[in-house]
């Protein structure tokens, strides 16, 4: 059941699609205070607080840092360009403002709040948790578990509570975002790819290699100065035949989009944007100036719907050319300067030239130099037209990306309403998952980053995020060849699967690293499962279901199955265990059913074994893959093709109990109209 409370005024997120009337009658859970008190930095005028009992876990918030119990820890909903990520960052690319508190109670709370929010889940006391925000204007949303149909539940710790409660949330807030099938094929992506030559490069070691590929991104080196809806002609001198080339071979290139809009005389976008006022503007109600990858830039007013049908339709100069997927970035938005920051800062760093810097003025000479990207008082600086309303920035920061989303979607459905179209974006809040999904933004080659994309795949799945994926092999840094075999035994199974990296870190294309017929039979297994993967991604898209779980969610009766930190399920066969610690033999696994290991090496499955519930070292070479095949389950394999386009589901070979059956949803992968019924085919 689906509890709504309004407080003061709040701003309309249009992050719920349901109609749900605000209750007038006491919290079903914790309290609320409303008092103007300093906190947390800021000033605090709303506070919500429970009291936790010793067994309470807290699952949800999305894309964030540590485990997939974020008790003990404290989070901030502020969406940042955060390339410098450690366990103690508290604020990441998205705002994913929902938790599930399970244990002596078990409910769901989402706040739909479009500006800076904390959560304090246990850190600041181990027993209390609580939500505050600078404002009392906020819908709050709590959620307790329906009951199971035609079964009686067993009590809160039951499994379908925490299903039920996702499952609620995502009827509140809209079906999850469906790719094109070709986009769960491997994409190849760097920053750096300057222009068709490397390219063309790529595709055709690739081929060469004979690794399995379907798209290959563009990151902003294909733009002509880096102004959005170009491409520079020299450097694709017939662009659309190229990507008509590519195509042809079963690969997709896939451009990135950026918020920001270059200031320039005569640049078509620019002038539309001044034009219409479809910018953002400063205290005066001037085009409000900021600096990104072009330098001096304009911001479109992505919460103003004619704004952002404008930009949306932006695409269409790309669409046109043959694209059929995107990826927008820098839209939290990222700031690399503003001449009020300038101007400030150089005012404050003038007092230096003369000083001899100790260890506290070279401090504070550092702090005040670093302080020009991203500067919050920026975010103060600048006002969105709103339903006709003017609203500063900061109190509706986190609904940027969301909406510049919202736009491309809205527009690609128009200009092209037969087939869905690839788009992922870097900023998101929850109602973004219904237009495209995200990729969780800038890791780096570290190890502990691959157990952090396993947790964050889970977790975002529970707020409607499920079109996800990491940087394999990591974007920061140079990665190393067992790092990226690792890391890629795990991203088979994420639907985003993308090798990206940074301009000047090692160059990671699987085919630079010996014996690359290892991350060929890795690649090879992606393939031989897509059908399975969309059949999964596609049944829990539509049936409110998740794509990866806790295992909390399937067995929460065992105590400590609700404390793997370290394994997920996918879909309602597998299990997942990934090797994260590097010149690691194997690992140690606790199953909490009987399944079947299955252990894939070469381009095919060498060995499946029964095995017990209970703890199991597993030995896993770095050139292998081992999963798990549920009890009383078994999956379809096909054979592996060059791209998505060339796979053939007229046989199948089959992993788990065969005596069990697979119901296969397929489609033409590209279809709008979504829906099981005559989709369903028995295997």
């Amino acid at each position: 059941m689906v509890t709504k409370f309004t407080f003061g005024k709040p701003f309309n997120t249009e992050s719920v699609v349901s109609d749900v009337k605000a209750s007038n009658g006491e919290l079903p859970f914790g309290t609320i205070k409303r008092a103007a008190k300093k906190g947390n930095g800021s000033d605090e005028a709303l506070r919500w607080t429970y009291a936790l009992s010793d067994a309470d876990r807290i699952f949800g918030l999305g894309e964030t840092m540590r485990g997939i119990n974020k008790r003990g820890w404290q989070f901030v909903s502020w969406n940042s360009d955060q390339p410098l990520q450690d366990e103690c960052t508290k604020s990441l690319y998205g705002s994913h403002n929902f938790i599930i508190v399970f244990g002596k109670k078990t409910f769901g709370v989402f706040f739909d709040y479009p500006s800076k929010l904390t959560f304090d889940l246990g850190c600041s006391k181990r027993d209390e948790l609580f939500v505050s925000a600078p404002s009392t204007d906020m819908n709050i949303y709590f959620i307790t578990p329906d009951a199971a149909k035609g079964k009686r539940q067993r009590g809160a710790k039951n499994s379908s509570a925490l299903k039920s409660i996702v499952a609620q949330l995502r009827a509140l807030t809209g079906r999850s975002y469906v790719p094109p099938r070709w986009a769960f094929g491997f994409c190849q992506s760097r920053w750096g790819y300057e222009n068709q030559k490397d390219i063309e490069r790529v595709w055709k070691e690739y081929r060469k290699a004979g690794i399995p590929l379907d798209s290959i991104c563009m990151d902003i080196d294909y733009m002509e100065r880096y102004k959005d809806f170009t491409v520079d002609q020299k450097k694709f001198p017939d662009f659309k035949r190229f990507v008509a080339r590519l195509k042809k071979d079963g690969v997709r290139l896939v451009p990135i989009i950026d918020a920001a809009v270059k200031k320039e005389a005569g640049y078509k976008t620019y002038e539309e944007a001044v034009k219409n006022k479809f910018c953002v503007t400063d205290k005066d109600g001037k085009p409000w100036i900021g600096g990104v990858w072009p330098g001096d830039c304009v911001f479109p007013d992505f919460l103003n719907p004619a704004a952002r049908e404008w930009f949306g339709k932006s695409y269409k100069v790309l669409l046109d050319a043959g694209i059929e997927g995107f990826w927008n970035d820098m839209n939290e938005p990222a700031l690399f300067y503003s001449y009020e920051t300038l101007k400030e800062t150089f005012t404050e760093l003038d007092a230096f030239k003369k000083k001899s810097l100790d260890v506290n003025g070279l401090f504070e000479f550092l702090m005040i130099a670093n302080s020009v990207t991203n500067n919050q008082k920026d975010y103060s600086r600048f006002f969105h037209n709103a339903g006709g309303k003017r609203i500063c920035h900061k109190d509706v920061h986190n609904l940027y990306g969301y909406n510049m989303t919202r736009g491309a979607a809205e527009s690609f459905a128009e200009l092209d309403g037969e087939n869905r179209k690839l788009l992922y974006s870097r900023s998101s809040f929850i109602g973004s998952h219904r237009y495209g999904g995200i990729w969780t933004g800038d890791n780096h080659s570290y190890w502990g980053d691959i157990l952090l994309s396993m947790q964050q795949m889970a977790s975002l799945n529970m707020t409607g995020f499920m079109f996800t994926g990491s940087d394999v092999g990591g974007f920061n840094c140079d990665t190393s060849r067992d790092l990226l075999l690792r890391w890629t035994a795990f991203s088979v199974w994420t639907p985003l699967f993308r090798n990206h990296s940074a301009r000047g870190t090692r160059e990671q294309e699987y085919y630079q690293f010996e014996k690359p017929e290892d991350f060929k039979s890795m690649v090879e297994l992606r393939y031989a499962l897509i059908p399975y993967l969309y059949s999964e991604f596609v049944k829990a898209a539509l049936t409110d279901g998740m794509y990866f779980r806790p295992l909390a969610f399937d067995f929460a009766d065992d105590a400590r199955a609700c404390d793997v930190q370290n394994q997920i399920l996918l879909g309602n066969e597998i299990m997942l265990a990934p090797v994260y610690t590097q010149n690691a033999a194997g690992r140690h696994v606790y199953l909490p059913e009987s399944m079947t290991e299955v252990r894939w090496q070469k381009g095919k499955i060498v060995s499946e074994k029964k095995l017990s519930k209970g703890d199991h070292w597993i030995q896993i070479a770095p050139n292998e893959i081992v999963f798990f095949v549920r009890k009383g389950k078994k999956i379809p394999l096909v054979k592996a093709a060059a791209s998505t386009d060339a796979i053939s589901t007229k046989s199948f070979s089959f992993a788990g109990e065969r005596n069990a059956a697979y119901e296969l949803y397929e489609d033409d992968g590209l279809t709008r109209d979504l829906h099981l019924d005559g989709r369903i085919r028995k295997i």
